[in-house]
């Protein structure tokens, strides 16, 4: 049997930027601090992450920084996505190439595909790497939907080894049909222990950069019997989560990061600062929860 990349919290981590590049210092201190958080693994380029705003090479010296900085300690994950198959191959060919332990491939986007497409398209991937792939779905940024039939195809490909779902009206399905070779991850923070109690491994977090090792606790608590205090932590968690995604992500955690003193910059654009009605949503809820 396949043994998951992970189980637990994988972070969704941000990129720290100054007007120049990546603050790659600043990116040391959250890895650091989310390892010493006890995070189960680092998800680096994702959406949360922008990697949608990174060029190529800026792209690859971030996940080689990460992986470095990480030195083995945890699985590294990096965003290889793309709506251009020839170019998710590339960025996935140089993801290991400089050392990721798995890769995250979201569906494509804008020009989207059939299902059969979709198939094509992560299998040409996976074929083109050694190291596992983990499915990404996300139907509310790209329009599209991994059905669970194609899932069920895909996970018969060696290498391809989990999802992170965020349709979790299928995730049952998935589980079911693909069984405990195939590991599925929460998409969605305010709905992780509904996942585990179906089957899930965990959960790939932006509430994480934030709340790490309650992150962490909630999914370990659930997964050894203690179902009262990871419910405990799910339901203290959902103000936050709703004040977390007020506005498109990454842009209420960076502000969260930075009321917390962590000093992560600025999204890049077209992301630009919260409005001054919700970053108040914000810090109430995060007065509420105790980070500030």
């Amino acid at each position: 049997m396949r043994k998951p990349i992970f189980t637990g919290s994988g972070v969704a981590i941000v990129t720290p930027f100054t007007d120049n590049g990546v603050d790659f210092g600043k990116l040391g201190e959250l890895i650091e601090f989310q390892i010493r958080e006890n995070t189960d693994a680092i998800i680096i380029c994702g959406t949360t992450g922008e990697a949608s705003t990174m060029p190529d090479d800026e792209h690859i010296e971030v996940i080689a920084y990460a992986v470095r900085k990480v030195n083995g300690r945890v699985p590294v994950i990096a965003g290889t996505g793309s709506n251009d198959t020839r170019h998710a191959v590339h960025l996935s060919k140089r993801a290991e190439e400089v050392g990721a332990d798995a890769i995250l491939s979201v569906t494509p986007y804008y020009n989207k595909t059939t299902q059969e497409g979709l198939y094509r398209h992560f299998r040409a991937i996976a074929e083109s790497i050694g190291i596992p792939v983990i499915l990404y779905n996300v139907p509310s940024r790209t329009n599209l939907n991994i059905d669970p039939d194609t899932v069920v195809r895909l996970a018969e490909i060696d290498n391809i080894v989990a999802i992170k779902e965020c349709n979790l009206n299928q995730a049952g399905e998935i589980i079911y049909r693909c069984g405990d070779d195939f590991a599925v991850y929460s998409g969605e923070d305010a709905l992780v222990l509904p996942l585990l109690s179906l089957g899930g491994k965990g959960v790939i977090s932006v509430m994480a950069n934030i709340i790490p090792r309650d992150t962490h606790d909630m999914v370990t608590a659930f997964l050894s019997g203690d179902l009262e205090t990871a419910r405990k932590i799910q339901l203290k968690s959902l103000g936050l989560i709703r004040a977390l995604f007020v506005e498109v992500n990454p842009i209420p955690v960076k502000e969260a990061m930075n009321l917390m003193g962590m000093g992560v910059g600025r999204c890049r654009m077209p992301l630009v600062e919260m409005s001054d009605k919700n970053r108040e949503i914000l810090r109430k809820a995060m007065k509420d929860y105790g980070l500030i």
